[in-house]
């Protein structure tokens, strides 16, 4: 799968994110300060990665910021994008299953590698529920203004 990878600092765990996807056999596309040339600021770099999901030049993205929160803020306001900031690994499988997120926003504060890890493994292992009302909340989504 071929994932943007977005982070306003080359800090934190910008690179293992990076490396992590690499050994779980993903592609990687770089984004912001991980990109020589792009801009570094977070709502430039997230909306970038963002917009290779809404545009079809990847499958997925993860974006992160110090916090995460802005990160996650900018790359929803990609049309089509559903972007979940997630602490843990019970966020990251419940915003795959329930809301069918299409971008993962992590804190590179506050996110170890070890939880990363974790994160990684749940947002990769769970998928979008079929449930009728799961799918009629993310249609609903996608039809506000």
């Amino acid at each position: 799968m071929l994932i943007a990878v977005s982070a306003d600092e080359d800090t934190g765990i910008a690179r293992a994110l990076i490396e992590q996807l690499r050994t779980r056999g993903h592609q990687v596309r770089e984004h912001g300060a991980l990109a020589a040339g792009e801009p570094a600021g977070w709502a430039w770099a997230s909306e970038t990665a963002a917009r290779d999901v809404a545009e079809g030049r990847a499958e997925q993205a993860v974006v992160c910021c110090w916090t995460g929160t802005g990160a996650a803020i900018a790359a929803n306001k990609v049309r089509g994008v559903r972007a979940a900031l997630c602490l843990d690994a019970v966020t990251a499988a419940g915003a795959r299953r329930w809301n069918d997120a299409n971008v993962l926003a992590l804190s590179l504060r506050t996110t170890s590698e070890a939880v990363l890890g974790e994160i990684l493994d749940a947002w990769f292992s769970a998928h979008s529920s079929t449930d009728s009302d799961h799918v009629a909340n993310i249609a609903h989504v996608a039809d506000i203004n």
